[in-house]
């Protein structure tokens, strides 16, 4: 590896903040102590992409980026400043679009096309009408309808609909009516709703704009990532961010083929993992993107003791169900038979297929197999198994297939038990045979999607019993931490078999920021000033719930959560935000099939909120109270972000106070001028007037500076080949703190649960026993002596410790 990482700073590249833009802050964030600028993918998407996910050309820099001479102006920026860098990557999927030569070429050519190859494109689907054919679903009416008002129509040798072009095949004539013309050609232009059921390639989800690609053709590979691979040849790129590797047919053998062609590079793959799943140790990259680090260190600052109550308030102002797995039960399901039943269809074809060459299982009916498959999808407890196209499996993959078959038999006992036994067969690799294989690796590409879209996308909007828990690699189920021992196992693993994984706590993907989620730790530790507050806004603002399509309790409660933890939260942006919440949850309303009665109505209700003078004075006095503990709550979760097993990333913007909501807030502007200037003035300013500045995150901006700072200074105890060991407080505070050692040269004190603390009185008689030798804190300047020392001493001038072992 060229540079060793210590800290990411992630970037999200588009027309107005492009390569050019990042390489101008480059000295600022070697300045804050990052080693790595981390970009969202660069390579040609579609015009106006504000995320580069829709690649339509991985041969090339994107023009609206900068293109190849804007890359290489940040790479000198980079070098000179002696940062790395950190690319996204995009195997899993490309655009549908015409702006796509590939796609372009398999639309006019059909599957003797030299690119059909290259997407992952069922040319024998369900549908007869489809069978050689690709199902294009963009068309807003049925397609008589669209060529009788002259939308859809022939012009030149394309055909045109609106903004969209589709080539002619060259041999099938230019006469003859419209329709007649448009049924010779490779592709059939359809309603949108029909992709809905019906599907002829593997799609991103649900998004019939992104093509799935055949990653695991060596062809395909090597077309794909010539560019990228050829910028870590060179050494302008130092890592690789690989996104949503579950996607792929065959993940291990497609990290296994990267690691070969990029040996050094610094290797992380956007898995998700569950909570009780870890990454697989045979897969050779250096850890995931650190969705799991949220959930982990979240759990520190939740009071798990008030878990009772909250339930119980829950269920009272909304009525809605608190058992959290069968509200994810139903809404995958929901999933799988509204958004995603094209691919559930997809799927049941390919296990008929097998069923046609085995007798014992031949007279299985189609709807029945489907309902199977359904429900083990349903079932299963994480994103996906990985058994190999021979059948070979690992024992966690055996472990996974089994939870998921014997709790969807147990669920639907009116299915035949042979259904659910043949279904297993397939997936563990039991029946051989290359129409067994299909049907096996199609549905492993299947429970991923199905997760995602049931749980992140689903479940996260409608279990809203305490949205902070509600984010991606969380458990909104598992309430906080009972032992603080937990935390420091999980810790010390990642140390010894993932160091250099990323941690993250923001990101282009979480749901609330990390400064949201901390002012909503706190609010865990009242329940019941929470519940007299919920109880009289609910009763005082029924009134406000107008008409037959009123917004439902549920809704409500999200919007008083919502409001708590991001406030100041103007208008526009609550309005903005409750459109999304209640259209993901897809409950009254979607972005399929809105109602508009109901999304009036739930507008109506935000806006009488905003007017009522009381409730706007009532929560402003509620916020007051949170937001000094709730910042010191993010001190704390950063301080241990930043020093934990594992490697930092620091999401643009964040290292100041930052209220955002989910996309579009996490991608607005950045004022690095700002940051810049405050960035200037830490060095000149004491701990009292870091303090006085808090309204203008500089602590978070110290912390940041001075922790990384450290980081470098002592990369031995914080690298690969460090320590890390646990320090446990004693006295009547001490589950309100958290510390660890790293080597022994360095050391992390934080708060946690700090409302209840103060309404205890403090850390009075709490200690925390420091290894020997003397300790400075690089935050407050302070120095201790080895030994006991009290944490009321220890925190005495910022809220948050990290101590560096003085030379004797």
């Amino acid at each position: 590896m060229r540079i060793e990482p210590r800290a990411s700073y992630r970037l999200q590249l588009h027309a107005d903040f492009d390569l050019d833009e990042a390489a101008g802050i480059v000295d600022y964030l070697a300045r804050l102590g990052i080693s790595h600028v981390y970009t969202s993918p660069c390579l040609q998407a579609m015009p106006g992409s504000l995320h580069g996910y829709d690649v339509v050309d991985p041969t090339r820099v994107s023009p609206e980026l900068g293109g190849e001479a804007g890359r290489t102006r940040l790479c000198a920026a980079l070098e000179a400043s002696g940062l790395g860098l950190l690319v996204d990557i995009v195997p899993n999927h490309m655009a549908a679009s015409s702006a796509n030569p590939w796609w372009w070429d398999v639309l006019a050519q059909g599957a003797r096309s030299p690119f059909a190859r290259f997407f992952d494109i069922d040319w024998d689907p369900p549908e007869p009408r489809l069978r050689g054919r690709i199902l294009l679903p963009v068309l807003g009416d049925h397609i008589g309808r669209e060529i009788e008002s002259g939308d859809l129509r022939q012009s030149g040798d394309e055909i045109a609909y609106y903004d969209h072009r589709f080539p002619l095949r060259r041999d099938a004539g230019r006469d003859g009516d419209l329709l007649a013309l448009l049924e010779r050609q490779h592709y059939r232009l359809a309603w949108w709703r029909s992709a809905a059921h019906d599907q002829s390639y593997r799609r991103f989800f649900d998004i019939d704009t992104l093509v799935g690609l055949r990653v695991e053709d060596p062809e395909v590979f090597a077309a794909t990532h010539e560019r990228i691979l050829a910028w870590v040849e060179e050494g302008s790129v130092d890592g690789l961010r690989v996104d949503h590797p579950d996607g792929l047919r065959r993940p291990a053998e497609y990290l296994e083929r990267l690691r070969v062609a990029a040996p050094e590079a610094w290797i992380l793959v956007e898995k998700i993992l569950e909570h009780d799943e870890t990454l697989r140790p045979s897969w050779p990259v250096d850890g995931t993107t650190g969705y799991e680090f949220v959930a982990r260190v979240g759990s520190l600052f939740v009071d798990a003791s008030t878990e009772k109550a909250w339930t119980e308030l829950y269920h009272e102002l909304t009525g809605e169900p608190v058992d959290y797995d069968a509200v994810v039960e139903r809404a995958k399901r929901d999933v799988l038979t509204r958004v995603l039943a094209a691919d559930v269809r997809r799927v049941t074809h390919r296990f008929i297929a097998v069923c046609e060459a085995h007798p014992h299982w031949r007279d299985f009916t189609r709807p029945l197999l489907a309902e199977a498959i359904t429900e083990v999808v349903v079932a299963f407890d994480v994103y996906r198994s990985y058994v190999a196209e021979d059948g070979a499996l690992e024992e966690v993959d055996l472990a996974v297939i089994t939870r998921a078959v014997a709790r969807a038999r147990s669920r639907r006992p009116d299915l035949d038990a042979d259904l659910f036994s043949f279904v297993a067969s397939v997936l563990l690799g039991e029946i051989k045979g290359p129409v067994a294989r299909e049907a096996r690796m199609q549905l492993q590409q299947l429970t991923g999607p199905a997760t995602a879209k049931g749980i992140e996308d689903t479940t996260f909007y409608r279990y809203l019993r305490f949205v902070a828990l509600n984010e991606v690699g969380g458990a909104p189920d598992r309430f906080g931490l009972a032992q603080l021992g937990e935390f420091h196992e999980w810790a010390g693993s990642i140390q010894q078999h993932w160091p250099r994984t990323m941690l993250a706590l923001s990101t282009h993907d979480t749901k609330r920021s990390e400064d949201v989620r901390a002012r909503l730790y706190v609010l865990s530790e009242m329940p019941e000033r929470w519940a007299a507050t919920l109880r009289e806004w609910t009763r005082r603002h029924e009134s406000y719930r107008r008409g037959p399509a009123r917004p439902d309790r549920n809704t409500e409660y999200l919007l008083y959560q919502t409001l708590v933890g991001a406030a100041p939260l103007s208008r526009e942006r609550a309005l903005a935000y409750m459109e999304k919440a209640s259209r993901e949850a897809k409950v009254h309303t979607s972005w399929t099939d809105p109602d508009p009665e109901y999304d009036e109505a739930l507008r109506a209700f935000v806006e009488s909120l905003y007017d009522d003078a009381r409730f706007g004075a009532e929560l402003e006095a509620l916020v007051g109270d949170l937001v000094e503990p709730g910042r010191i709550t993010s001190l704390a979760q950063k301080l241990v972000q930043l020093t934990a097993p594992g490697v930092p990333d620091v999401y643009q913007g964040s290292e100041l106070w930052d209220l955002s909501l989910v996309d579009p807030d996490n991608r607005r502007p950045v004022d690095y001028a700002l940051r810049r200037r405050l960035l200037d003035e830490l060095p000149g300013l004491d701990t009292a007037d870091i303090a006085s500045r808090n309204e203008a995150g500089l602590p978070k901006l110290w912390v940041i500076r001075q922790a990384l700072a450290l980081r470098r200074a002592q990369p031995a105890a914080y690298g690969p080949g460090g320590r890390y060991r646990p320090l446990y407080a004693t006295g009547s505070a001490a589950d309100h703190v958290v510390a660890f050692v790293r080597g022994e040269e360095a050391i992390t004190v934080v708060p946690r649960l700090v409302f209840g603390l103060s309404e205890r009185g403090g850390f009075q008689e709490t200690r925390i026993e420091l290894p020997p030798g003397r300790w400075r804190d690089v935050l407050s300047g302070r120095s201790h002596p080895g030994g006991e020392v009290g944490m009321d001493t220890l925190l005495e001038s910022f809220p948050v410790a990290l101590l560096a072992k003085e030379e004797a």
